[in-house]
């Protein structure tokens, strides 16, 4: 009996022995790895965790979190603007796309609870839509498509105008943002537009008024710069060109690299070539010096007459 109960005793002895030496080595299975002093979480009867430890952060995680503050960032509205409202630049990728050209490339922008929202007027009503994003999304079911104004530009010659306008949110300044677009031809277009160089409507009221009244200049003969837009490209104007101020009305003398016009159009007023010989056609018309000046020239060089619209933009700078 007594030699039973020692072996036994020998027995349990050599297992703890065994399971003491187990401690320092490590075990290759799924569920824990004991390597020297590593940490070991320890499950509790209340299903809480003892001694858990903190897993780490590897360069992925950090990347991730990045990119998805980043992503925040991108899609917040970054204004640091007063409410009220500006006038600002408004800027496209295309030539076809662009805002009135009485508008100076500017629109009316209006700040209010920090969201910014920009009024442009377009040149004509051939856009029927715009859609703040890429035209892809445009096309889906729905898409919330900006709706059209019908405005009024004044061309400051008697004449005016109806053209569509288009209210568009404004995500952030001085950076290009997607802005889609559609005509009458029923076919969505891409492109990147950008607001910047806000000034409150009041302060560039006064600036402009400010420019116009230093533009008043007496009575007598001059000359200035003058740039041509619009038509084929194709025809060109000399410049600089003469003007002549009569009791503070400035006529133009335009004389074009083609003897083929018959007549311009200033508003209602038709005026004819003043000069019967040689080998370009010169024109007398009334201008405003201070805004960009549309007028039609009747060219008789296709196949039958026809009336192309013109902008004639002076550059102050130059008179003299």
């Amino acid at each position: 009996m007594k030699l039973k109960k020692l072996m036994l005793f020998a027995a349990a002895s050599l297992t703890s022995v065994i399971l003491l030496a187990g401690c320092n080595t490590k075990y290759e299975g799924d569920i824990v790895n004991f390597e020297g002093n590593a940490d070991i979480n320890i499950s509790t009867n209340d299903g809480s965790e003892e001694n858990k430890e903190e897993t780490p952060k590897t360069d992925e995680t950090v990347e991730n979190n990045t990119e998805e503050e980043t992503l925040n960032e991108s899609t917040e509205t970054k204004c640091e603007l007063e409410d009220g409202i500006y006038l600002a630049d408004f800027t496209t990728d295309g030539s076809m796309f662009h805002v009135n050209e009485m508008c100076d490339g500017k629109g009316e922008l209006k700040v209010e609870n920090g969201v910014m929202t920009i009024h442009i007027s377009l040149t004509s009503k051939n856009i029927l839509n715009l859609y703040p994003g890429l035209a892809e999304d445009a096309q889906k079911d729905g898409a919330e498509l900006l709706q059209p104004t019908v405005d009024t530009i004044d061309y400051g010659d008697g004449t005016t105008d109806e053209v569509n306008g288009f209210d568009v949110p404004v995500p952030y300044l001085d950076e290009e943002f997607d802005l889609a677009i559609i005509g009458t031809k029923g076919k969505w277009y891409d492109h990147k537009v950008s607001v910047s160089n806000p000034v409150l409507k009041d302060e560039a009221a006064e600036g402009a008024q400010e420019e116009k009244e230093s533009l008043d200049i007496n009575d007598g003969d001059y000359t200035i710069e003058v740039a041509l837009e619009g038509g084929s490209g194709k025809a060109t104007i000399t410049s600089p060109c003469k003007i002549n101020v009569v009791d503070g009305k400035t006529i133009a003398t335009i004389e074009w690299s083609s003897p083929n016009y018959d007549y311009m159009l200033v508003g209602d007023e038709k005026y004819l070539p003043v000069n019967e010989e040689g080998s370009n056609s010169v024109f007398e018309i009334p201008v405003d010096l201070s805004v960009p000046n549309v007028v039609i020239a009747d060219t008789v060089a296709m196949s039958k007459p026809h009336e192309v619209e013109y902008t004639l933009t002076f550059d102050n700078d130059t008179l003299k």
